[in-house]
């Protein structure tokens, strides 16, 4: 009974956290200067005549005033229809459909792995000083590095001047996507680069976050306790382990929109073709479907990622557990 309204309050709560952000990625493009149809007009090499301008309005609905389009949209979305693209004269919902795996190939190994590792390497960071002492400002300069950045830097090195790996796009341009040796060869050829320069800045905020924790928890009472009671240091280390990742699960929660956010950044470096290029070319060409269409696919995943860590964060910390079961 206490877990369901325990689930009860976060449904409400991302519910209402997503009719607000959908909202506003709705609007927000709606409040760019220019009109999109003189940009996708001019995009095609067409006269922008008034006529040709009103039918294209008409047609895509935006001669309507903004509560009626945003009902429509509305409405749409609940069908399934992310409406049509201007730039590419093609369903959103295709597009997306294309890009939104190139996404999950980079994101989901880079965030787990970068969470894997930061915490191994900031755990050790915290037990053994001489470590410490060489780990700690590595940790520091990744942690502060943007991922853009950090992209640049790949390309220009490993990419341009040794050669060693290949910087541009998903898999060769003359390859179609399949499930060939070639075309996969091709694939992790491209991936390794996008992912390194995630899976590297990553690591450095969880040692540093894992660091503080560890030390933190190895002088609390309880450890001192253990100690006390002639328990070895591995013992000690487990509980302390054990209660200093909770923190880095919240953690984990609270940094997925800004992954999302550097992802973006290191695929339009990369020329990858994700959701973050599409992104970048719907506001370059004031594709407002294609553009909302990306940030709710953006939405939906940094919501559904959070609502799935807090359930989780609910069964591993046995003080939020029982706070459910007793109320």
């Amino acid at each position: 009974m206490g877990f369901g309204r325990y689930l009860a309050r976060k449904v409400v709560v991302y519910g209402i956290t997503f009719v607000f952000a959908v909202t506003l990625n709705w609007l927000l493009p709606r409040l760019m200067p220019g009109n999109p149809i003189e940009a996708m007009m001019s995009k095609s090499g067409g006269t922008a005549n008034t006529a040709l301008i009103k039918f294209y309005e008409e047609l895509y609905g935006l001669n309507l005033p903004l509560w009626k389009q945003f009902i429509n949209f509305w409405t749409s979305l609940f069908h399934g229809n992310l409406g049509y693209s201007m730039l590419y004269n093609t369903p959103v919902s295709g597009i997306i459909r294309h890009a939104l795996p190139y996404d999950v190939a980079i994101l989901l190994p880079a965030i787990l792995l970068s969470w894997l590792v930061g915490n191994w390497l900031g755990a050790i960071a915290g037990k053994n000083k001489k470590y410490d002492r060489y780990a700690m400002p590595v940790f520091y300069f990744l942690a502060s590095m943007p991922y853009f950045w950090f992209a640049m830097i790949l390309v220009y090195v490993v990419g341009v001047k040794l050669g060693w790996l290949l910087y541009s796009g998903a898999y060769a341009p003359d390859l179609v996507p399949s499930f060939s040796g070639e075309f996969i060869s091709s694939f992790l050829e491209h991936w390794i680069l996008p992912f390194l320069s995630l899976f590297i800045v990553m690591i450095g905020s969880w040692a540093i976050g894992m660091r503080n924790m560890i030390i933190y928890e190895l002088e609390a009472d309880y450890v001192r306790y253990l100690e006390a009671l002639g328990g070895s240091e591995k013992l000690m280390t487990k509980h302390a382990y054990r209660n200093a990742i909770l923190p880095q699960v919240t953690g984990l929660a609270l940094q997925l929109g800004m992954m999302v956010a550097g992802a973006i950044a290191t695929e339009i470096v990369f020329n990858y073709p994700g959701i973050g290029v599409l992104i970048m070319n719907a506001a370059l060409n004031q594709d407002y479907f294609l553009l909302q269409g990306a940030f709710l696919v953006v939405v939906v995943s940094v919501l559904a990622a959070n609502f799935a860590i807090d359930l989780i964060y609910a069964f591993i910390d046995p003080r939020v557990r029982a706070s459910y079961t007793e109320g």
